[in-house]
C-alpha cells in the first residue's frame, strides 16, 4: 500500500485539527492542555485510507501541526518529510500572520504539492466566500499552490460539505507523488519520545528513507548509543516491517526515555557522521531585514532544533530574497545530509527568515575554489556531486565507506557511480579508494623529480627508499603503491628491492669508489660474527668520510651488509649460517639461552646479545624470560 504523509498549516484556530477529524475521525489533539485551551500546542497525528485511482488503497498520515506562532518550533518539529500540505484559511478571517509563515516554510523547505483549504466555509456566505477564494489566489500565486495547478477546496467540518471535493483532490495528488526510496539508507528523524507501561521506550517519527525491521540495531545519532527495534507499529498497527513515506513507532531496547529526545535520528550503525558544521546553499525571505555575517539564528531541520551561526561566503550581507553559500556552525551535532532542508528563524525576535539546502555536512575547511566545489554539490547530478567529492580528497582520494557517509548513498550506488567516472577516465580505482586522475598524474611527476633529485644528490646510491618516497609525498600504502605500479609498467621509474630509481639509473662510482665498496665488503664478510668496528674499516679506505658513509648505506639498502644495531654490521652471509645454525641446534633443543648461544655462534656477550635481539626482530628466535624459543 502507498503511504503519503500530509502535513497541515495555517494560521491558530483556523481549523486544522477539526478538518482532521472530520476526514480521519481522530482527534489529534492528544494533550490536556490542548484539549482545556482547545488549540493544538504539539504535533499531533492521525491516518486514514481512500481508494487509489488504478485500484488497491492509498494511506494518507496527517501530520496535524499548531498554528500559533509561539509554537512554530513545533510545527517545524512535525512539517519536514510530508509529501503535501493542506494549506488551511479560515473563510471567515482569510490570511492571517502564521498563514504567512507556515506558507513561507513549506516553500523553503520545498514541499512541492499541496492543496489551499478555506475552513469554515459555514460561517460566511456565498459571496464573502468568493472574495477569499480570489484573496488566496492571489496570496498562493506563482507558487506550488498557484491556483492554475493546485485545487482550492471550500469545506465545512462541521457540516461536511467540501470533505468528498477534498477526498478526491487528496486522491488525484497523492496518485502523483513518487513512493520514497525504501531501498536508501535507514534514517528516522525522532518527534516525539515516551514509555508505554508494559513496553518500555517509545520513538516515533516519519521514516525519510530505507526500511526498518523487527530485531534490527540502530544507531541514535548523535548520542552514538545503539538500540535494537524490539518492535514497530505504522498507524497504530503492529508490524515485521516500516519503508520509507510510512508515519512510524518504534518500541526500543537498549535504552531509555532519558537517552532520547526530539530532534535525534535512528540509523544504521558505524554508517554516518554527526556534524556541527554544514555548508548550505542560504535563501533569505523577501520580508526579512538583511542577514550580516557571523550572526547567530535559530536552526530547525527535520525534528531537530539548535542554534546556529551563519559564515556567509562572498559578500558579508545578505539581501533579502537573495541567495548565498554559507557555512551554518552549529551549537549542537545533528545528523544531516546533503539534500536535506532547513529553516533559519531570526534569534530575536523569533521569526522565519529563511531556509536552506545542505550541501555539505562533513567539509574539510575552506578550499580554495570553496563556492565553485559547492556550486558543483548543488547541481544535483549524483556522478557531478561524487567526482567533485573525490575531487576534493586530491591525492589522497577517497573511500567507498567515506563517500558513503558524505553523500547518504548506499555502498552499491557509489560502486556504479565511480565505476562510471573510471570509465570516463576522470578517476582512478584503487581497491575500495577513488582517486582524481588529475592528482595521480601530479603524483607521477612528483615521483619522477623527487628520484631525480635524489640521484643527482646521492650518485652512490642505487635510488631512493619506497617508504622514503611515500613519506615525502605524504600518501597512503594504498595509493603510493598504485601510483609507483603505474610509473613501473610505464617505464618512467625501475623497483629494485627496496630501491626506487630512473631507468637504467644504477650507482655512479668512480674507481676509488669501487674499490673501496669492495673492501668493505670483503672486511665484513671475511671476518664472520666477530666483525671488526665500522669506524676502523671506514678508515683504512682511500676515499674520504662522506663518500665511504654513502658506500656503506648502499651496502646496507641492497642487503649485503645487515646492521642489527648502532654499533654492529655484519655481513649478510654471516647471518644467514647463523640461522642454519640455530635450524641444526633446534633439532636438538626449542630452547637456548644466551650462553649456549655464544657457545654455538663462537661470539662474546658482546655480539650476543645483539645478535639475539636481531634474531627476535626477525621471528627467528623469541624470547621468554631468560631464554629463547627457536621458531
Amino acid at each position: 500500500m502507498k503511504s503519503i504523509v500530509v502535513g497541515t498549516a495555517g494560521h491558530i484556530d483556523h481549523g486544522k485539527t477539526a478538518l482532521v477529524k472530520a476526514l480521519t475521525g481522530v482527534d489529534t489533539d492528544r494533550l490536556e492542555e490542548e484539549k482545556r485551551r482547545g488549540i493544538t500546542i504539539d504535533i499531533g497525528f492521525a491516518h486514514m485510507e481512500l481508494p487509489a485511482p488504478e485500484g488497491g488503497s492509498i494511506r494518507l498520515g496527517f501530520v496535524d501541526v499548531p498554528g500559533h506562532e509561539r509554537f512554530v518550533r513545533n510545527m517545524l518539529a512535525g512539517i519536514g518529510g510530508i509529501d503535501l500540505v493542506l494549506l488551511i484559511v479560515a473563510a471567515d478571517e482569510s490570511i492571517k500572520p502564521q498563514t504567512r509563515e507556515h506558507f513561507d516554510i513549506c516553500r523553503l523547505l520545498a514541499v512541492r504539492r499541496g492543496i489551499t483549504v478555506l475552513t469554515k466555509s459555514d460561517c460566511v456566505d456565498r459571496e464573502s466566500l468568493g472574495v477569499v477564494r480570489l484573496e488566496v489566489e492571489e496570496f498562493v500565486r506563482g507558487s506550488f499552490l498557484d491556483a492554475a495547478q493546485s485545487p482550492i477546496v471550500a469545506v465545512s467540518s462541521l457540516t461536511g460539505a467540501g470533505l468528498d471535493e477534498l477526498k478526491r483532490a487528496l486522491i488525484k495528488i497523492a496518485g502523483e507523488i513518487p513512493a520514497k526510496d525504501s531501498h536508501a539508507i535507514v534514517r528516522l528523524p525522532v518527534d516525539r519520545v515516551f514509555s508505554m507501561k508494559g513496553f518500555g521506550t517509545v520513538v516515533t517519527g516519519t521514516l525519510i528513507s530505507g526500511s526498518i525491521v523487527r530485531e534490527q540495531r540502530l544507531e541514535v545519532f548523535p548520542t552514538g548509543r545503539q538500540v535494537r527495534v524490539r518492535g514497530i507499529q505504522v498507524h497504530g498497527q503492529n508490524t515485521e516491517r516500516a519503508v520509507a513515506g510510512e508515519r512510524t513507532a518504534l518500541n526500543l531496547a537498549g535504552t531509555a526515555t532519558e537517552g532520547l529526545a526530539r530532534g535525534m535520528t535512528l540509523a544504521p550503525p558505524s554508517t554516518f557522521q554527526s556534524t556541527s558544521r554544514v555548508e548550505v546553499a542560504l535563501s533569505l525571505l523577501s520580508s526579512a531585514q538583511p542577514l550580516k555575517d557571523r550572526v547567530r539564528v535559530h536552526l530547525h531541520a527535520h525534528a531537530a532544533e539548535t542554534v546556529a551561526t551563519v559564515v556567509l561566503y562572498g559578500n558579508k550581507q545578505l539581501r533579502p530574497g537573495q541567495q548565498a553559500y554559507a557555512q551554518l556552525r552549529l551549537a549542537k551535532p545533528a545528523l544531516l545530509l546533503p539534500g536535506d532542508r532547513c529553516i533559519v528563524r531570526q534569534f530575536s525576535p523569533v521569526v522565519t527568515i529563511g531556509g536552506g539546502l545542505v550541501l555539505d555536512a562533513l567539509p574539510l575547511g575552506r578550499l580554495p575554489a570553496q563556492e565553485a566545489f559547492l556550486q558543483a554539490l548543488g547541481e544535483g547530478r549524483a556522478s557531478t556531486i561524487v567526482g567533485a567529492r573525490i575531487a576534493r580528497r586530491g591525492r589522497h582520494g577517497i573511500s567507498i565507506e567515506q563517500l558513503v557517509a558524505e553523500t547518504g548513498l548506499t555502498s552499491q550506488a557509489i560502486e556504479n557511480l565511480g565505476n562510471d567516472l573510471v570509465g570516463q577516465g576522470t578517476i582512478l580505482r584503487l581497491g575500495e579508494r577513488f582517486v582524481d586522475s588529475a592528482a595521480i598524474e601530479a603524483l607521477k611527476l612528483f615521483f619522477q623529480d623527487t628520484v631525480g633529485k635524489f640521484h643527482q644528490a646521492n650518485p652512490l646510491v642505487g635510488g631512493i627508499g619506497k617508504e622514503e618516497l611515500r613519506e615525502q609525498a605524504r600518501l597512503s600504502n594504498e595509493v603510493h603503491a598504485a601510483v609507483l605500479g603505474v610509473l613501473v609498467r610505464e617505464k618512467k621509474l625501475e623497483v629494485a628491492a627496496d630501491l626506487v630509481r630512473l631507468p637504467g639509473r644504477g650507482v655512479a662510482m668512480k674507481d676509488e669508489e669501487a674499490e673501496s665498496k669492495k673492501m668493505i665488503e670483503e672486511a665484513f664478510r671475511s671476518s664472520g660474527l666477530k666483525v671488526p668496528a665500522l669506524k676502523d674499516v671506514l678508515a683504512g679506505l682511500k676515499v674520504d668520510k662522506a663518500r665511504a658513509q654513502k658506500i656503506v648505506t648502499l651496502l646496507l639498502r641492497e642487503k649485503i651488509l645487515v646492521k642489527p644495531c648502532e654499533d654492529l654490521v655484519f655481513h649478510r652471509s654471516a647471518l644467514e649460517n647463523l640461522r642454519k645454525l640455530l635450524a641444526a641446534e633446534k633439532g636438538k633443543s626449542a630452547k637456548i639461552d644466551v650462553a649456549r648461544f655464544k657457545e654455538l655462534a663462537g661470539v662474546s656477550r658482546k655480539y650476543a646479545i645483539p645478535l639475539l635481539e636481531y634474531l627476535d626482530r626477525e621471528h627467528v628466535t623469541r624470547r621468554v624470560g631468560d631464554e629463547r624459543i627457536i621458531l
